[in-house]
């Protein structure tokens, strides 16, 4: 081989390996808050939000695994029973968490299940919570509707309330709201049998790290109501909620350590 071949190859697998690393340090960055409001190393309360119907109840578990944790906990007690208005929802939690930063906390954690999440957003977005939350991880959130408020409204409109008409697939309030506004670090826990939020898929959300359970644990079957008392689920938002931050989504070769971090979990 010339001696130009042998630099044009040399210099080809520099210009690769530099592309790679460059390309996963931009992984790693990307994780980081993109504009940071908040210190990421100095955790504050982490805040519960249940989902439609507002059960407090089905967080249980959960909170007591954050807690275990040494985390201070708050579960929403959302207004209206969880069936109202999601902007409104969106104003008790920006309630809850400016108490909790004019009381000495550095900002924040959120974790918002189900339609809980949806409301997380519209307080990141619409209500400054960008500005106060360090992590926000959603649970099985319907980002993009479900179809199954959407057969509700048609078919029974009368038992479909305000918040069930907000999570029709393409409601004014969901195609005009950001996916993950500047500030936090975003986490997005789907399952794919998830039977409430349809299609599953609908719980992925741009600029937040994806984590389908499935795709961690092969074999996992979590349906929707068990998102916030899973074994496995509970793992990965400890995860999410650690410091340094979670790069990427775990592999399925770490599946029974994740779920060994989250089985401790009691009610």
């Amino acid at each position: 081989m010339s001696p130009q071949r042998r630099w044009f190859l040399f210099a080809v697998a520099a210009a690769l390996m530099v592309a790679v690393f460059t390309g996963s340090l931009l992984v790693i960055r990307g994780r980081e808050a993109s504009d940071p409001s908040v210190p990421q190393d100095r955790p504050g309360p982490v805040l519960l939000v249940p989902g439609y119907g507002g059960n407090t109840a089905s967080l249980q578990v959960l909170a007591s695994a954050l807690r275990d944790s040494g985390r201070d906990v708050v579960l929403v007690d959302l207004l209206g029973d969880g069936m109202g208005d999601l902007r409104q929802q969106a104003q008790q939690l920006k309630s809850l968490a400016d108490r909790a930063v004019a009381a000495g906390a550095p900002s924040v954690d959120v974790v918002g299940y189900s339609a809980g999440g949806v409301v997380v957003r519209i307080w990141a977005a619409e209500l400054g919570g960008n500005a106060v939350a360090r992590r926000i991880v959603t649970l099985g959130a319907p980002h993009h509707g479900t179809t199954v408020a959407q057969v509700g409204a048609a078919l029974a409109p009368s038992a479909c309330p305000v918040a069930c008409r907000q999570l029709v697939p393409g409601s004014d309030l969901l195609d005009t709201l950001p996916e993950t506004p500047d500030g936090p670090v975003w986490t997005a826990v789907w399952t794919a049998q998830d039977e409430t939020v349809t299609p599953p898929q609908s719980a992925r959300l741009d600029g937040a790290l994806d984590v389908e359970v499935q795709r961690v644990c092969p074999g996992a079957h979590v349906s929707h109501g068990a998102l916030p008392r899973d074994p496995l689920v509970v793992g990965l938002v400890k995860q999410a909620l650690a410091v340094p931050v979670l790069a990427a989504a775990p592999r399925p070769s770490q599946c029974d350590a994740v779920r060994a971090l989250g089985a401790a979990a009691r009610p």
